[in-house]
């Protein structure tokens, strides 16, 4: 009889090194919750569960572990007993995981409300603490606003803390805004199927509820056909567009606007040309609605993209530090920032494929979103930092920039 292949380790968990007491271990993240909050494994360990890919039987487990033992018996008991404890754990893609998976989905699309997922930790839960948190952002920085009605916003959607000076660049460009609709386009991080991915789910935060625009929703879903994600789950966890809700809802007067919330996938993943031609052509219709939304509001929609540039170095999966890499990173994203000012899509695209996104551009597909809808308008940088986390030798740069209303001069 031909033996079972054990299930897989699952795709979607990230793994952080740290160091324990003299261990060296990894950190086990799962953004589903599943997996036990703080629960790590030792590297040898790690190292075996990298063999489960789905065709990896009980007896080859059973055989590996012999060898790095140097030969010690290794019962089929001891290896099922460390299977099963992977499984109750949530690691492996296994149909006890598959179910359970199953249930999240379900309760969040059954929601009418996307709490909020980050409240608590990545800034503060209660609404008075984070009003004075983002005040203090605000208070970073003084640049004069751009002159003219902005249209369009580009922002971070790095930490709070390491994008602050930019964050509050990108937000007091909206000061005395008062659009009725907010169209935030995000990053899927974990966007695995369609170009897009929207929600029409009213978003929670500590500084209460922003009402989504439904009647828009169905308008740009009804547009896109195939290219849009079957359900909005990939909201659930998302950061991107969560962190332009507390600015805007902070900034704009109290309850004045409700969000279209937009998630983009991947387009050298969804596109088999990584080409604006080609973007163009498969987005066609979900674009063509954004633009019509845009001309038809009578200038009361704001469109927010919360995007990051360059994230370079051993984390993100080069072999030279984010120091070695930076002048040229920098100099890509400078290209990028120029193309975006100029409203030039073609020379955006150019320039990344020129690059083979080698230094992992993760607001790209927001961006060209973006340059596709935009009015008639004058591009100005207001802001680029680049964020280095020492421990890994790994890099992040992000940027704000403001699209506001051709004045007489411009």
């Amino acid at each position: 009889m031909k033996e079972e292949n054990l299930p897989p380790l699952r795709r979607d968990l990230e793994f952080f090194p740290l160091s324990h007491q003299g261990k060296q271990l990894l950190l086990v993240r799962d953004h589903l919750g599943l997996v036990p909050e703080g629960i790590t494994v030792e590297i040898p360990l790690y190292q075996l569960m990298t063999m489960l890919d789905g065709a990896t039987t009980l007896r080859d487990l059973q055989m590996t572990l012999m060898r790095e033992s140097g030969g010690m018996l290794v019962s089929s008991d001891e290896v099922q007993s460390l299977i099963a404890q992977l499984d109750d754990s949530f690691i492996l893609a296994s149909e006890k995981f598959v179910r359970e998976k199953e249930r999240l989905v379900a309760d969040f699309l059954a929601m009418k409300t996307r709490p909020s997922c980050l409240s608590g930790r990545a800034y503060p839960a209660e609404p008075r603490e984070l009003t004075a948190k983002l005040e203090e952002i605000l208070a970073l920085e003084d640049s004069p606003k751009p002159p003219g009605k902005t249209l369009a916003l580009v922002a971070p959607h790095i930490d709070l803390a390491s994008g602050a000076r930019i964050y509050a660049r990108a937000y007091r460009a909206l000061r005395g805004a008062s659009p009725k609709t907010v169209i935030i386009i995000g990053i899927g991080h974990r966007m695995a199927e369609g170009l897009f991915a929207l929600s029409d789910k009213d978003f929670a935060t500590p500084l209460g509820v922003a009402e989504c625009d439904r009647r828009q929703v169905e308008k740009l879903r009804l547009a896109a056909g195939a290219v849009m994600a079957k359900d909005d789950f990939v909201h659930r966890d998302e950061h991107s567009v969560e962190f332009q809700i507390l600015f805007l809802q902070h900034v704009l007067p109290k309850d004045s606007f409700r969000i279209v919330p937009l998630l983009c996938g991947s387009p050298q993943i969804a596109l088999g040309e990584y080409s604006r031609r080609a973007y163009r052509e498969k987005a066609g219709p979900l674009l063509e609605a954004l633009q019509d939304i845009l001309a038809q509001e009578g200038g009361e929609v704001l469109v927010v993209a919360g995007v990051d540039f360059s994230h370079t170095g051993p984390k993100f999966g080069h072999e030279l530090p984010a120091h070695s890499l930076q002048r040229r990173s920098e100099a890509h994203d400078r290209a990028l920032l120029e193309a975006l000012a100029e409203r030039n899509a073609d020379a955006f695209w150019e320039e990344s494929r020129k690059v083979k996104d080698q230094y992992n551009v993760c607001g790209f597909a927001a961006l060209a979103c973006l340059l596709e809808v935009l009015p008639a308008c004058q591009g100005h940088i207001l802001g680029y930092e680049i964020w280095h986390e020492e421990a890994t030798r790994s890099a992040v740069s992000y940027a704000a920039l403001a699209f506001t209303e051709r004045t007489s001069r411009s």
